[in-house]
């Protein structure tokens, strides 16, 4: 529908022109035919949020593939340019939508189309729809609000039933009862936005949402996309808060019913995470530290297990589960460790994220010391230095660095290249 609403929505071009790409977006939509902003960018925009504006989706009438092409050609996608500022195409046959973006944005174009489910968490199979087909598509009320942006009609507004006034009123309603069951990714969504935006989920909606729930809606989601939501949540601005609505809501336990979140340890490992750590990183492995102690079992197998599932990148799995499955050790290890050579030999090759965890459940002291200072002290010699003085290439080297470097923690070898190499040709220090 178009018609009056409480927001400002000529501004939206103009806000649209100061985005990376947004100069150009204009003059190719601007004699295109229907070129509408749909979605969470008009929200943004409407609410005034748009500074940290980074994706923004556009739906076209028909031949969002030829809008795609025209732009990235405006862009010159394959001019040369700096790789930081270039411009790349991706068009998927499938959904018929395009995507143009760069480091800085993402523009999603897609076709104005209707979708349906085969099946309970399927992806969507999609044909040409009307307007008000495609914002019924849309997750919520509140991204289901269009603007035109080409020359003809631009600035009018085209928004599902209640979506001006839920988005005044700062609510969260799905557009039909059977969303969460179509798409339980949606779910996922909702404790996001809710975080995010500071909305209330409308009661309604979160009467569904538990239905959803309790049915078991999101078993019948592939991981991939379960991860693929998870990891949106976990590079939210406030994280924390999302995980949080999602715990509120029963979404986390609907994941595995072992996943806790311990808000108090959760912000206190934050709170101890150096600049180097990773906030996301810590969190999932917060979240997953109950599968840890499992006796009888292998715990980092079972993580390992369910982070496959949601596909994390195997860097990021592998840290994640050695963060969690080593905190139950270093929580015994950390408050003996009174030498600092002890406390590297505790801490070493432990992830910052599961030092900072077990820091957070009582070990906050030695965690404190190992994350800003004892794991900064370094060696001025190399191994270089002792294979001048004779010593052959062999692990004897790495083991008289060692002894070095636990007597430089400890304090008990004087400044200097030459005390370290004298340490390193004498002899072995065991951590106190």
């Amino acid at each position: 529908m178009a018609g009056e609403q409480p927001f400002d929505a000529t501004t939206v071009r103009e806000r649209v022109r100061e985005l990376p790409g947004g100069r150009e977006l204009l003059r190719v939509a601007a004699h295109w035919g229907e070129v509408e902003l749909v979605g969470g960018a008009v929200r943004d925009i409407l609410l005034d949020r748009h500074a940290a504006l980074r994706e923004f989706d556009l739906v076209v009438a028909e031949n969002a593939h030829g809008l795609a092409d025209a732009l990235a050609k405006e862009l010159g996608v394959l001019s040369g340019q700096n790789p930081q500022e270039r411009f790349e195409l991706q068009l998927h046959d499938r959904f018929r939508t395009a995507i143009v973006s760069n480091d800085q944005i993402q523009i999603d174009i897609a076709t104005r189309r209707r979708e349906t489910y085969a099946c309970p968490g399927a992806l969507p199979d999609v044909e040409t729809g009307t307007p008000e087909e495609d914002l019924l598509r849309r997750d919520f009320t509140v991204n289901a609000i269009a603007v035109r942006i080409d020359e003809g009609r631009a600035g009018e507004v085209h928004a599902a039933p209640g979506a001006l006034e839920d988005l005044a009123a700062g609510r969260l309603r799905v557009l039909h009862d059977a969303s969460f069951i179509d798409d339980p990714t949606r779910l996922l969504r909702l404790a996001r936005y809710e975080a995010r935006l500071h909305f209330v989920i409308e009661d309604h909606t979160a009467a569904l949402a538990r239905e959803a729930i309790a049915a078991r809606a999101l078993d019948t989601v592939s991981g991939a996309r379960i991860g693929a939501e998870l990891r949106l949540a976990l590079n939210e601005l406030d994280a924390l808060a999302a995980l949080v609505a999602m715990d509120d809501l029963g979404v986390l336990g609907a994941l595995h019913p072992r996943l806790r979140l311990e808000q108090p340890v959760t912000r206190a490992a934050l709170a101890l995470l150096p600049e180097d750590g990773r906030p996301d990183l810590a969190l999932l492995a917060a979240l997953v530290l109950s599968l840890a102690p499992r006796a009888g079992r292998d715990p980092r197998a079972e993580i390992v297990a369910l982070l496959d599932r949601w596909e994390l990148p195997a860097g990021d799995r592998d840290r994640v589960a050695t963060a969690a499955t080593a905190v139950p050790r270093l929580i015994e290890e950390l408050p003996r460790a009174e030498r600092p050579s002890a406390l590297r030999a505790a801490a070493l090759g432990v992830p910052l994220e599961g030092v900072a965890l077990a820091g957070a459940l009582g070990c906050e002291e030695p965690a404190r010391r190992w994350l800003s200072q004892t794991r900064h002290v370094r060696l001025q010699i190399t191994g270089d230095d002792l294979l001048a003085v004779g010593i052959p290439p062999s692990p004897e080297i790495g083991r008289r660095l060692e002894a070095a470097l636990n007597l430089r923690l400890d304090g008990e070898l004087p400044d200097g290249r030459e005390a370290e190499l004298q340490a390193a040709l004498e002899g072995e220090h065991e951590p106190g």
